[in-house]
C-alpha cells in the first residue's frame, strides 16, 4: 500500500550508489578518445563534505595513507570555496585502471565507514588539443556526466551532448540535463 501512495504521490526510492560502475571507466575512456580524441591525463578526485569529529578525520589520513602506501601515488588534499574537500589522485594517464581503483578505494573507505552521504562526487579527466572534460560520478544518484569547461566560466555544451551520445550504453549517463552540475574549479581541471 506504501508503494501505492508513493508511486501517486511521485515519490521514488533513491538510487543506491553502484561505486562498482567506475570500473566502466576505461572502457569507455578507448571509445571516447575514439569518438572524440579526449584522452585520460591521469587525475581522478573524490569529492566529499567533511565531517565533524576525531573518526572521520583519522579516517581521512587513513586513506591518504593507504593510497600512499607502497610507493603509490601522492594524495592531494584540497579544500574548495564551498567548504568540500577533494582528494585528488595523480597516476601515469596509461594507468586509467590504477587510478579508478585509486577512487574507488575512497568511496568506498568513507562508505563503510558510515560517512557515505558525505560523498558527493568523483571525477576522472580528460584533455585533447580542443580542450578538457571531466566524467564525473554523482555519488547521490549513481549516474554519470559530461562536464566540459570553457574559459569564463562556460561550457562546451556541444562536446557534453557528444560525450553522452558516445557513451550512452558504457556508463549510466545522468537523465536529467539540470543535474550536470558545473564543477568550476575542480582539481584537475
Amino acid at each position: 500500500m506504501a508503494r501505492w501512495w508513493d508511486a501517486l504521490l511521485g515519490r521514488t526510492e533513491p538510487v543506491k550508489p553502484d561505486l562498482d560502475a567506475l570500473f566502466a571507466l576505461p572502457s569507455a575512456a578507448v571509445t571516447l578518445q575514439a569518438a572524440t580524441g579526449l584522452e585520460p591525463n591521469g587525475v581522478g578526485s573524490v569529492c566529499f563534505r567533511p565531517a565533524e569529529g576525531g573518526a572521520f578525520s583519522a579516517l581521512e589520513r587513513d586513506v591518504v595513507e593507504l593510497l600512499a602506501a607502497g610507493g603509490g601515488p601522492p594524495v592531494e588534499e584540497v579544500k574548495d570555496a564551498y567548504g568540500y574537500t577533494w582528494l585528488v589522485v595523480r597516476r601515469d594517464p596509461a594507468a586509467l585502471g590504477d587510478l579508478v581503483t585509486d577512487l574507488h578505494a575512497v568511496n568506498s573507505s568513507l562508505e563503510a565507514a558510515g560517512f557515505g552521504p558525505s560523498l558527493l562526487c568523483s571525477l576522472v579527466t580528460f584533455t585533447s588539443p580542443q580542450g578538457r572534460l571531466a566524467l564525473v560520478y554523482l555519488y547521490k544518484r549513481g549516474t554519470f556526466y559530461p562536464f566540459a569547461p570553457l574559459p569564463g566560466q562556460r561550457r562546451d555544451n556541444p562536446l557534453e551532448l557528444q560525450v553522452r551520445g558516445a557513451l550512452d550504453g558504457e556508463l549510466r549517463i545522468e537523465p536529467d540535463l539540470g543535474r550536470w552540475f558545473p564543477l568550476w574549479g575542480a582539481p584537475g581541471l
